[in-house]
């Protein structure tokens, strides 16, 4: 089979029209991830409680810190896939994400593997876990960080398509893969016939099977064609370091404003383990930022990916001035969208938290307030990412690294350790801190980007 032609609607048709084409299928991708998340922590509250929530919860933070590192090179690769399809090169598009592909192999596993099983009991105690949390939470940290193989060659294939134009695609093997997880953590979590219940360990065996799965059925296409990606056995296994060095040029930014942003995260876990109602403040906190929140991140998060192909393909098409209109287009999209989300915060609070089998009265009580503040904060994230997103695809990666850093990590944790230090720290406090830092991120990045500077952003490889 041969390869795909780049869709060159996104350089040459109305902005609306190629915002929306590359943001719905990802944004509706993202949903469903989401509702994947959900019937993870639905299950495991079900048959092992509160805690196993706040034990995926916990891993899953402590998780991304290093998976996010890693991912950075698809960012990097994004910026140069998004550039080189805006100029119409195929070979060069190829050729970069087949580099990115044979080092997201290497770091995978000989890095993530062996440094995650051995320093998952330190990380655990780091986010003030208790006990019982730790218990249930090793062993499913362990797997994820042993087996993510699958995880990431989806995430890279997932980039690489969007970037390059073609959205559905990744849609597609998303939906393939959660319908899969939802079937293995069935079995898995709860126990069918001969096969025991594994309960939290189980979610992540579902998972990582579930990736694993998916990402082989996508490498052999990539390799038999068809794709608007393709690779070439021609290649063969020879690093390319001068494309290496421009994944980690754009990327590696990238990289530690997500180490910095998780690692924010994790501190900001160990405040709330702090707290008096440490478990029940964990658990509502995994279920109401992590999972209920995520229908809001993770659309955002699609709309950056959108944003960040358009602009990008546009800059490399010679036509800036559209890449600031995708990103204007993309902003409204993603404030439509965090309003109606925000509504369903404050009016059924309750029945949301019902679904992950949460009805202890102390627990409803923290998680209706945890999610009234964050029906406000999902206004602000949703144009902070947006607007990465316009300065990522540009190849403006540092901005928003300086950014995070100021508002994700310096803000709220700042707030909480002067709060804790001289007066007594409260679950309001805590949910205050994330709104106050969502706000800081969304002007800075509104400023930073209108004031230009990526539009001088030169792309190339050797």
């Amino acid at each position: 089979m041969g390869r795909r032609s780049f869709d060159r609607s996104i350089v040459d048709g109305p902005i609306p029209g190629a915002v929306w084409k590359l943001a719905w299928p990802t944004m509706l991708q993202n949903v469903v991830g989401g509702l994947q998340g959900i019937v993870d922590h639905a299950m495991v509250g079900h048959y092992v409680g509160f805690t196993g929530n706040a034990a995926i919860g916990v891993s899953w933070q402590i998780f991304l810190v290093v998976v996010v590192f890693i991912a950075s090179l698809f960012t990097g690769m994004g910026v140069l896939v998004a550039r080189f399809t805006g100029a119409n090169d195929h070979d060069s598009v190829n050729r970069v994400v087949y580099q990115a592909f044979l080092t997201a192999i290497f770091l995978t596993v000989f890095v993530m593997a062996p440094v995650g099983w051995f320093l998952a009991p330190g990380l655990l105690d780091v986010v003030n876990a208790e006990a019982a949390v730790q218990a249930e939470a090793l062993p499913y940290l362990r797997i994820m960080f042993m087996f993510s193989f699958g995880t990431m060659i989806f995430f890279m294939l997932g980039g690489a398509l969007r970037s390059a134009g073609d959205a559905t695609t990744p849609l597609r093997l998303g939906i393939a893969m959660t319908v899969l997880n939802v079937v293995f953590n069935v079995v898995l979590i709860a126990g069918i016939g001969p096969i025991p219940s594994f309960g939290t360990t189980g979610a992540a065996m579902g998972t990582v099977l579930a990736g694993g799965l998916v990402s082989l059925y996508s490498l052999a296409r990539l390799f038999r064609g068809g794709w608007v990606v393709r690779f070439d056995r021609a290649l063969g296994w020879r690093p390319d370091f001068g494309v290496i060095r421009q994944l980690f040029r754009f990327g590696l930014p990238t990289g530690i404003q997500g180490v910095a942003m998780n690692v924010a995260g994790v501190l900001l876990l160990r405040f709330v383990g702090s707290l008096d109602l440490s478990a029940e403040a964990q658990a509502v906190y995994s279920v109401g930022y992590s999972q209920l929140f995520s229908f809001i991140t993770w659309t955002s998060v699609g709309l950056l990916g959108a944003t960040a192909a358009v602009a990008g393909q546009n800059l490399g098409a010679g036509r800036p001035e559209r890449s600031a209109e995708g990103v204007r287009v993309a902003s409204r999209i993603g404030l439509s969208v965090a309003v109606g989300i925000g509504l369903t915060f404050l009016f059924i609070p309750r029945a949301l938290f019902g679904l992950f089998g949460m009805e202890d009265p102390i627990v409803l009580g923290l998680g209706v307030e945890l999610l009234r503040y964050l029906s406000v904060s999902g206004l602000f994230i949703t144009v902070a990412l947006v607007y990465t997103g316009g300065l990522q695809g540009t190849g403006d990666t540092r901005s928003p690294l300086y950014i995070s850093l100021v508002s994700q990590l310096a803000l709220p944790l700042g707030l909480c350790w002067a709060i804790q230090t001289f007066a007594t720290l409260d679950p309001a406090d805590i949910w205050l801190a994330i709104v106050l830092g969502h706000f800081m991120r969304a002007l800075l990045s509104v400023i930073v980007f209108r004031r230009g500077g990526w539009r001088t952003i030169e792309v190339r490889i050797d």
